[in-house]
């Protein structure tokens, strides 16, 4: 399956999950929680807050090697934008993506996850997790802040 028919089908409109699909066009599916969407709104007001100039975008879709992955939150720079536009999905990760950390979620998966999206181009993906705790990571490795967004207050 593509994405633009996971998008565009109907039957998968208003679901309470996150979609995603891997490398044989299979659907995976989360179950999304009030918690995981409130996480995604204070995290996209604290990269508002203290990145320059970009968008937020919740959501977003990023086409990996292994399929087509969602960011729950993403930074992506002006020039990112008017580049890329809002193409769906992108075929170059946003600057920062970032990962809300659900019960379902194995430190694997964020590992496998983290490393695609950094293969892809984003500069930093970022772990949140339930108490608020923060994980940076880049292409050296694992970082103690952010280096594009400084401190950050969720």
């Amino acid at each position: 399956m593509e994405w633009s028919e996971v998008i565009e089908n109907p039957l998968f409109e208003n679901l309470p999950f996150k979609i995603e699909l891997n490398r044989f066009g299979q659907i995976l599916m989360s179950p999304a929680s009030n918690s995981h969407g409130n996480m995604e709104y204070r995290v996209g007001r604290a990269l508002e807050r203290s990145c320059p100039p970009g968008e937020i975008i919740i959501e977003c879709s990023i086409q990996t090697s292994d399929g087509v992955k969602v960011a729950d939150v993403a930074w992506a720079s002006t020039e990112f934008i008017n580049e890329y536009g809002y193409s769906t999905p992108y075929l170059h990760a946003p600057e920062i993506c970032v990962e809300i950390i659900s019960p379902s979620n194995s430190d694997e998966e964020m590992r496998i996850k983290t490393d695609l999206y950094l293969a892809r181009g984003a500069q930093e993906v970022w772990l949140v997790y339930a108490q608020g705790k923060l994980r940076f990571f880049s292409h050296s490795g694992e970082l103690t802040s952010s280096a594009r967004a400084g401190t950050i207050q969720l």
